[in-house]
């Protein structure tokens, strides 16, 4: 019975603590090179996973600040319709100055997207021009980075428009410019990273599956392993006992 207590792959102590634990490998000693094998997979697995979510979180801030540029795209459209409305020379300054009040109402909308969109507290479209975020990516720490837009007003370059004096429709296009093109880049670079996460979870599925067939118990053939241990043990036992009844068989002819 000595074999139910050993650590070996082929005693029943081994067979019984891979069913239990379903893995075959849970000390150096069940397979030195397997264990190095696993563990390397587990530390790719890992950083994988870690990587998919740090490009996740880029993803959902791309996704924010799309969001945040499209209410602001909305108010420089209002913005550019009242300003084509302001050129009417039949305006007075009155009429001008009530137009301007409203165009001051959107402005502020803009100036307060621009300095509240954030993702985890960190600001999003009110960043200094070119800045650039990295997130790490992989399980080697390769970095990948995105960039949103400078939405504030002076970026946008219509802290100062004004329909109640001369004034440059041209100032609001660019403006609008300035977000659709931004607007496109988020959208690109939201797509870029769900293609690396896309990968990032093709290659974690598949270190996941090669650990699993290296380290996974298979029951089927742990059941076999402990049928055969059983069986080995049963006959170990009959034998024993074949050998104490030989034995007390032989003592009892010599006190014959």
């Amino acid at each position: 019975m000595s074999g139910v207590n050993g650590i070996g792959a082929g005693s029943a102590g081994y067979v019984y603590s891979a069913m239990a634990s379903g893995s075959k490998v849970n000390t150096a000693a069940q397979g030195a090179s397997e264990m190095a094998v696993l563990q390397e997979q587990e530390r790719q697995i890992g950083g994988y996973n870690a990587g998919t979510q740090n490009m996740e979180a880029a993803k959902s801030a791309l996704n924010i600040a799309d969001g945040a540029t499209a209410e602001i795209t909305e108010n420089l459209q209002r913005m550019r319709e009242l300003a084509v409305q302001a050129s009417n020379g039949l305006l007075n300054d009155e009429d001008k100055a009530y137009i301007q009040e409203e165009i001051d109402g959107l402005k502020q909308g803009i100036a307060e997207i621009a300095e509240r969109t954030n993702y985890n507290g960190v600001p999003l479209l009110d960043n200094e021009e070119g800045k650039v975020f990295q997130v790490a990516s992989d399980s080697n720490g390769t970095t990948r980075s995105f960039e949103t837009v400078n939405a504030t007003l002076d970026a946008l370059g219509i802290a100062d428009f004004d329909v109640t004096g001369e004034f440059d429709l041209k100032a609001i296009d660019d403006a609008m410019s300035t977000i659709n093109k931004g607007r496109a880049s988020l959208g690109a670079q939201t797509n870029a990273f769900e293609a690396a996460i896309d990968y990032n979870n093709t290659v974690s599925y598949n270190t996941t599956a090669a650990q699993s067939r290296t380290g996974d118990t298979d029951y089927g053939e742990y059941i076999q392993k402990l049928q055969k241990q059983r069986t080995l043990n049963d006959v170990q036992l009959t034998m024993q006992k074949k050998r104490m009844e030989d034995e007390e068989r032989q003592k009892l002819g010599l006190l014959q």
